[in-house]
């Protein structure tokens, strides 16, 4: 089984390498040695139509919180401290675009207890603020944990393949808990509280490995974009019954908006 959706480090770079010319590296310091997580069935997504999305140098996503703070997962990151080792692109769907914006971090915040099962989102401060881009609020209640949810990112296009050169999109239904955890999909794995998937029951759309920490997002009642989920696990990529397994963002709200003030953001 794929669990988790990054790319991990080293290859994430020797890919950046083959398919951009650029090399971005990682060092151990700033992602996990193990564990798994493009946008599987997806379209490509235009300039501008999603200012919020980041692309990490380790082989996952995130979404500006703020201009000095991104939002991903805690997998993708490997403790709380001072790091400068992370780069962030922000402001750009082609990742080889001379327009692009990036800014090296100066510390991380990974959810404390994080350990594999749950809780999975960090937080990245950036040596500087980004200005310009939109941020993407957080869901504080369950108002929008269901109906239909888009998807994006630079990860793989196909499971076990490389991440992308530029963003995809793509829209997800809501699978319920009890769904989730039956039998015929994950059998109790999905952790209800921490925990929200969606995907089709059929699969062919999904994120993939190198989407890990994306947001999963929505429009709420004023028909703005909120995010709901970060990309998190799943059996593989786009695979019948397995749908993408995302941190629900409403249960942690709360504690992201205070390690946000803690960071100053």
């Amino acid at each position: 089984m794929v669990r988790w959706r990054r790319i991990l480090g080293g290859l994430a770079a020797a890919l950046t390498v083959a398919s951009m010319g650029t090399l971005v590296s990682a060092s151990p310091a700033s992602a996990e040695p193990d564990g798994p997580q493009k946008v599987v069935g997806g379209t490509r997504a235009t300039q501008g139509e999603f200012p919020f999305m980041v692309r990490l140098s380790m082989g996952c996503g995130g979404a500006l919180y703020s201009p000095t703070l991104v939002l991903t997962a805690a997998h993708c990151v490997n403790r709380t401290g001072a790091t400068t080792s992370i780069t962030a692109t922000i402001g750009v769907v082609d990742l080889n675009s001379t327009s692009k914006v990036t800014r090296r971090s100066n510390y991380v915040y990974r959810a404390p207890g994080y350990n594999g099962n749950g809780k999975d989102w960090a937080l990245i401060r950036l040596s500087s603020p980004v200005t310009g881009f939109a941020t993407l609020p957080i869901a504080t209640t369950t108002a929008f944990d269901s109906g239909t949810f888009t998807i994006a990112g630079w990860g793989a296009a196909t499971e076990g393949g490389g991440q992308q050169r530029y963003l995809l999109k793509a829209t997800v239904p809501f699978v319920s808990d009890s769904t989730c955890n039956s039998s015929s999909m994950y059998n109790g794995q999905i952790v209800a509280t921490d925990e929200i998937c969606a995907g089709y029951t059929a699969g062919g759309v999904d994120t993939c490995q190198g989407d890990s920490g994306g947001p999963m997002f929505r429009r709420n009642a004023s028909n703005a974009w909120i995010q709901v989920g970060i990309v998190s696990w799943g059996d593989g990529c786009a695979r019948p019954n397995k749908p993408g397994v995302y941190t629900q963002v409403s249960y942690f709200s709360s504690a992201i908006a205070s390690a946000a003030a803690s960071l100053g953001g």
